[in-house]
């Protein structure tokens, strides 16, 4: 961005009012509590791909950072070894750099900061605040009490600082099996918030790292990690989801009992959309048990989903705009995000026929053997994307929907004795019906007003309906997955107590069918996008070739669930 563009992006950015982390985080600045720096991050934990959810969350954490001229990091909270993969690490870079953010170097993890934790932990341990336990994860649950009711201490609480340091080092040197001990913070059996009832720091898990291989037998548990990486990071607002709201407490005696420097941790609501489930455990089920075609199954609510689907960066930032950001947690109407690709594939997209149901129609007043080729928009609403040459011969196809042999008042399309207007051809009529022998109608014979070339009125005579077609000779066959939501309920996990939340799956999620489209787009690559007129917004699958089209709908023109469910458009 030159500096006159970032000059006027900042102007705009001055009449929007400003959300209350930027209201925190202006006040800040103000007062100099950090320096006058603002220093994020975004800390996915590589066990799964990113869904629209954290899509939210990089915006707002590295949107952040830009509007203040401060800087993001991005680092992987991998504190568990047996659920963390190097595919997960490279997905959410990729996710993250196509949504259009960049850590312009600043990688890191928490396993980078394994040895300063364990350093940490012996503190806490030299301290008497911290001390290695026996119990069984069921005593353990035990001994902790209920929201009602306070714990017990544990039998081991009162080991000596000495023991207590002796027996940790022993875990990491691998003397015990997983399991047998872990180390615990020494803080209140008692306290209401159930979260400082003396957490488990430290477990032992003889599984090889992602990154540092065998070196490390003991991980440091989430909570315990993240507070301290914030804190080596110098970061200055810890922006987290509301879920974590309870957890601040427990990360404010970690900072103060370590005497280290202090972020100052934020809470926000987490994105929750209709029509969709955001549990990673959830939409693992739904891969593991087949239901969808993968982690970037265009059904899926995952980044790469979406990418795959043929949603834009450009989109999804503006559907971050738009929620806003919240203390509450919100349902947003998943027809919002649907509304924002619309919005930008409507800008960028060229405009192509496309047929899906193709009646076949023979025009009998035009020449056989004969072709011409005529002129169409790219984007009527963008004249600077161009025109392109569409073919047009004797025989065409339309889309079945656009004929009813007896057709209701206000039907505009084609029926016998009606005329409409072929899409950039000419004005057609329907003479004849043609239909096999159950009496199904398998070809129209039609007749065209030669003086109508283009679809211009020769006399002023008015033609209400325009519908699309291709060329019978010259279309392509190709592949159509129509989309659509994966399932039927707004909340698809009310599904009562004993039932599973896929009860609620749609089973119209997916339709594949032929299509016939214009030669015009026999060299198109993946993951283009096109509009087929009246039909919808589409992509090109990444599993096209050359011969062996493929194309996903990303969404349709208009929000047909808003009629479904009685909403207004």
């Amino acid at each position: 961005m030159t500096a006159e563009e970032n000059k006027n992006a900042t102007n705009g950015e001055e009449n929007k009012p400003l959300n209350f982390i930027h209201t925190i985080v202006e006040d800040d600045i103000r007062t100099q509590k950090f320096g006058g720096r603002v220093h994020t991050r975004f800390p996915p934990e590589p066990n799964g791909y990113l869904h629209i959810g954290h899509a939210k969350s990089i915006c707002l954490n590295f949107g952040t950072a830009a509007k203040y001229n401060g800087m993001c990091n991005l680092r992987f909270d991998d504190t568990n070894p047996t659920k963390e993969e190097t595919e997960y690490v490279d997905s959410i870079k990729e996710d993250v750099h196509w949504l259009g953010f960049d850590w312009e170097g600043r990688e890191f993890y928490a396993s980078d900061y394994f040895d300063a934790l364990y350093e940490f932990a012996v503190k806490l341990i030299k301290k008497s605040k911290a001390y290695v336990c026996d119990l069984t994860q069921e005593e353990m649950g035990t001994y902790r009490g209920t929201v009602t009711q306070p714990g017990k201490d544990s039998p081991f609480r009162t080991r000596s600082v000495e023991e207590n340091l002796q027996l940790f080092e022993q875990m990491r040197n691998g003397a015990f099996h997983d399991g047998a001990r872990v180390l615990r913070a020494k803080i209140d059996m008692g306290h209401n918030n159930m979260l400082m009832r003396d957490p488990i720091l430290y477990r032992i898990l003889h599984t090889d790292h992602h990154r540092t291989g065998d070196k490390w037998c003991i991980y440091p548990m989430y909570d315990f990690a993240h507070g301290q990486s914030d804190s080596i990071e110098g970061i200055t607002h810890s922006i987290c989801t509301l879920e974590f709201e309870v957890h601040r407490p427990l990360y404010e005696w970690f900072i103060k009992e370590l005497e280290i420097y202090a972020p100052q941790q934020i809470e926000f609501s987490r994105l929750n959309l209709t029509y969709t489930v955001m549990s990673k455990r959830k939409l693992l089920s739904l891969v593991k048990e087949g239901i969808v075609n993968g982690w970037d199954d265009p059904r899926m609510p995952t980044i790469c989903g979406l990418r795959r689907r043929g949603y834009t960066p450009e989109s999804i930032r503006n559907f971050a705009e738009k929620i806003g950001i919240a203390r509450r947690d919100q349902l947003i109407d998943v027809s919002l995000l649907e509304f924002c690709v619309r919005e930008d594939l409507n800008k960028r997209s060229i405009r192509v026929m496309g047929v899906f149901n193709p009646l076949k129609v023979t025009i009998t007043n035009y020449p056989e053997g004969q072709e011409e080729l005529l002129e169409a928009l790219n984007n009527p609403e963008d004249e600077s994307m161009g025109t392109r040459k569409v073919p047009f011969g004797r025989e065409l196809y339309i889309e079945q929907e656009d004929f009813m042999e007896e057709p209701p008042k206000k039907f505009f399309r084609l029926a016998p004795g009606a005329e409409v207007r072929l899409r950039y051809a000419y004005f057609m009529k329907c003479n004849e019906v043609v239909k096999d022998s159950n009496g199904k109608v398998i070809e129209l014979k039609c007749t065209i007003d030669p003086a109508s070339k283009g679809g211009n009125s020769p006399d002023g005579r008015k033609v209400k309906g325009t519908i699309h077609w291709v060329s019978a000779k010259h279309a392509i066959q190709a592949q159509a997955r129509l989309y659509d939501r994966l399932f039927i309920k707004e909340d698809p996990e009310d599904a009562g107590e004993e039932c599973d939340f896929k009860v609620n799956l749609n089973p119209e999620s997916l339709i594949e069918q032929v299509c016939y489209i214009e030669p015009y787009l026999k060299d198109i690559k993946p993951m283009e996008k096109l509009q087929f007129e009246r039909v919808g917004y589409f992509c090109v699958d990444n599993d096209s070739v050359p011969g062996k089209l493929v194309f996903n709908r990303t969404v349709t023109l208009k929000d047909s669930w808003a009629k479904i469910s009685g909403k207004n458009e």
